[in-house]
Order: structure tokens, then C-alpha cells, then sequence
């Protein structure tokens, strides 16, 4: 049986709750654009999002640990897809719009400069008195702008409502900048279940890249309310953790988390009384979240990774060279245009030629950002 948009439509209207965004009503795209036979709105978006060159570009680009510490650790790629698949888990048993949530989780970090939050930091000092640099307003300007992949547009001509979760993407680290999409509505349920399912899975799976590299031991550990509920359920006391054990007991912790998620929404859903997206927007607060002993418990693990992980010494280090490599490569292509790539040329009439450079580097990988350090830099490489 052939099931057409519309039908994929009807189907979706039923399987959705009241307040679920239907891909029917979406506000639609930037330009005319004749909509595919046989996928949603929402669908297409992120079947274009995937295709894009910014989201092939993520397997090179930092999560904690840059590229060349190992093949095991999360990239921005993998971590992509883990909050991606957080996030339609959280959707589907809440009733919002799986496919909605999924292009918002898939587009997120598309905008990420190599080197993870170091290098967003050096490109926003960088940037200072040129209109700063943040990710999350670099990710509009890739789907708006940036990528070049249709003769008729320029970007994606992705639909209203992606636009707007990708831009009211809030977390601890990323604030939202929502001006030109109705700042006085708060995120759809579907934009904030992007934004916990994105803490959620850095935060859990940055514990397994701490325990899988050593930064951090069990041991460690010891008293971290979360990690004590884990190994007594599975009677864990060694000293040494082995692969398996690892794996299932971080597993465990994300099921925790998730299941804890979906019912302390619920329940604040239900409170609501919400009966369509609009009323979800004009609520006062989020109604997605943790319960208050899991929002203690997660507070106290992120407490934990920040202290130990993210200020480890080997993990300051990387930093500390990002930032000095992000740094050479900009002030050399400023003192000198000319050793710029001849595509990047072209924008430095229409965006300017610190924009142009910021551009050009944020999109680069860990692996090509340290190749032309090396190509400028290092007397003996080849340019």
C-alpha cells in the first residue's frame, strides 16, 4: 500500500497528542518549495539536514576528546546521533512529534567550531568587536545561508518550525537568542525535549568516555548518588571495571534518567492542561524535566564530570593548544587574505573578511584545523 503525504499526515495526527506540533500545520518554508510525495514536512527537513556537508563534518570535530586520542570516544557526530535517538525515545512516549524532534537533534550542533567548547570560545574572543561567534546562531546561518546544495535558495529552506527549535535550543552552556521567532513564546514541547535530551546524553556518555579513558575511576566515584544506585543494583564493589560491566551499567543510568524524564513530564503535562502547542509555548516555566530527587542526582553528576573531567589536566591541555591553534590560523589568514581558499574569497565582500575567516574555520574538523597549522606554520611541511 502506497502511503502518500497526506495520508502519512492523518496518520501522524492520530498517533500525535493535543499538544503535539502536526507537520500539516507547520508555517512553512522561507521560499516556494513543492513538497515531496511520500515524506512529512518534517521528514524532508531532516533528510536535507543529514545530506548537508556541516553534518558529515562532525565526525571530525570534538566532543571531549579531539580526534587523534582514539577511535572509541564520542565525536560531535556521534554525540549527534545519541541525542537524536534520546530524543525520539522522550518523544514518542510523550505523544510530541518524533520526526520534529529528530531535525532539530540532527541540526543542534551543526554550527560547532573544531575542538569543541575551547575552540567556540577562542572564535568568540576572536570575534569580539566583528559580531561574536556562538553555535547555535552559526547553526541557523548553515541551514539559512552557508551550505550551498540548491540553485533556487540559499541554505536548506528548512520549515518554520525547525528553524525555531534550533534557535530556542537552550542548555546550561547554550543560550537561546530567539528575536526573530516570537521571543515571547518559549520553545515548543519538541524544542525542549531536543534541549534535555541533549544534557542528558552528554552528560551520560561523557561519564563512559571519563571511565573508558581513565580521567576517571570507579573509585573516584565513591558517594556520587547516581553511580552508588548502580552498583547496588547490579552489587558492583571492585576496583577495576571492566568493559562489559561498564557498558551495562551505563545503560542502566541512561534508562534511569530517561524513564525518570518521561514521567515527571508527564505529570506536568497533565497539570498543564495543555491542549496544543501554543499553550505549551505560553506556559511559565518547561514542563519537560526531571523530578526533583533526579534533577538533585544529575546536578550532582555534572557537578562531578565538570570538576574531574573537564578540568583534567590532559583535557585543559588539549584545550589550551586549540586554542592557540584556532588562534594562528585566524590572525595569519587576517594578516594575509590571500592564503585563504579561493571559495572563501568570494564571501569577503558580502560577510566581510573577519566573518569570512570565522566561517571558514568554524566549519573546519579537528584533523584539517591542525593539518593547516602545520602547512603554515612548520617550515618544512608543504602549504
Amino acid at each position: 500500500m502506497y502511503f502518500d503525504r497526506q495520508k502519512l499526515e492523518e496518520l501522524e495526527d492520530k498517533a500525535l497528542a493535543p499538544y503535539g506540533v502536526r507537520s500539516k500545520d507547520t508555517k512553512g518554508r522561507a521560499y516556494l518549495d513543492d513538497e515531496p510525495d511520500y515524506r512529512t514536512a518534517f521528514q524532508r527537513d531532516r533528510d536535507r539536514i543529514i545530506h548537508t556537508t556541516a553534518f558529515r563534518r562532525l565526525e571530525y570535530k570534538t566532543q571531549v576528546f579531539i580526534n587523534n586520542e582514539g577511535d572509541y570516544f564520542r565525536t560531535r557526530l556521534t554525540h549527534t546521533l545519541e541525542v537524536a535517538q534520546v530524543g525520539r525515545t522522550i518523544a514518542r512516549a510523550l505523544g510530541a512529534n518524533e520526526d520534529l524532534v529528530e531535525a532539530i537533534c540532527l541540526a543542534h550542533d551543526l554550527g560547532h567550531s573544531p575542538f569543541g567548547h575551547s575552540g567556540e570560545v577562542t572564535l568568540a574572543r576572536l570575534m569580539k568587536d566583528y559580531g561574536g561567534f556562538d553555535h547555535n546562531k552559526q547553526s541557523l546561518r548553515i541551514v539559512t545561508e552557508l551550505e550551498e546544495r540548491y540553485p533556487e535558495f540559499p541554505g536548506l529552506n528548512l520549515t518554520w518550525e525547525v528553524r525555531e527549535g534550533m534557535v530556542k535550543h537552550e542548555s546550561e552552556y547554550d543560550i537561546s537568542d530567539a528575536r526573530d521567532y516570537d521571543p515571547s513564546l518559549r520553545g515548543n514541547l519538541e524544542t525542549q525535549i531536543t534541549n534535555v535530551a541533549d544534557e542528558l546524553a552528554y552528560s551520560t556518555h561523557d561519564l563512559d568516555d571519563g571511565l573508558r579513558s581513565g580521567l576517571i575511576s570507579p573509585s573516584m566515584l565513591s558517594g556520587i548518588a547516581l553511580w552508588e544506585i548502580l552498583c547496588e543494583t547490579f552489587n558492583w564493589h571492585g576496583t577495576n571495571l571492566e568493559d562489559l560491566e561498564r557498558h551495562r551499567m551505563i545503560r542502566h543510568l541512561i534508562g534511569l534518567v530517561v524513564t525518570d524524564m518521561i514521567e515527571a513530564t508527564d505529570q506536568r503535562l497533565k497539570e498543564s492542561a495543555a491542549k496544543s502547542p501554543l499553550e505549551i509555548q505560553k506556559l511559565k516555566t518547561n514542563v519537560i524535566g526531571f523530578s526533583e530527587d533526579m534533577q538533585r542526582r544529575n546536578r550532582e553528576l555534572k557537578d562531578f564530570l565538570y570538576k574531574n573531567m573537564y578540568n583534567h589536566y590532559r583535557v585543559v591541555r588539549m584545550a589550551v593548544k586549540a586554542e592557540r591553534v584556532i588562534n594562528d590560523l585566524f590572525n595569519a589568514y587576517k594578516s594575509e587574505p590571500a592564503m585563504l581558499p579561493e571559495t572563501a574569497h568570494k564571501s569577503i565582500d558580502k560577510r566581510g573578511l573577519e566573518r569570512t575567516i570565522c566561517d571558514y574555520i568554524a566549519g573546519m574538523t579537528d584533523r584539517f584545523a591542525i593539518e593547516e597549522h602545520q602547512k603554515l606554520f612548520d617550515p618544512l611541511e608543504k602549504p
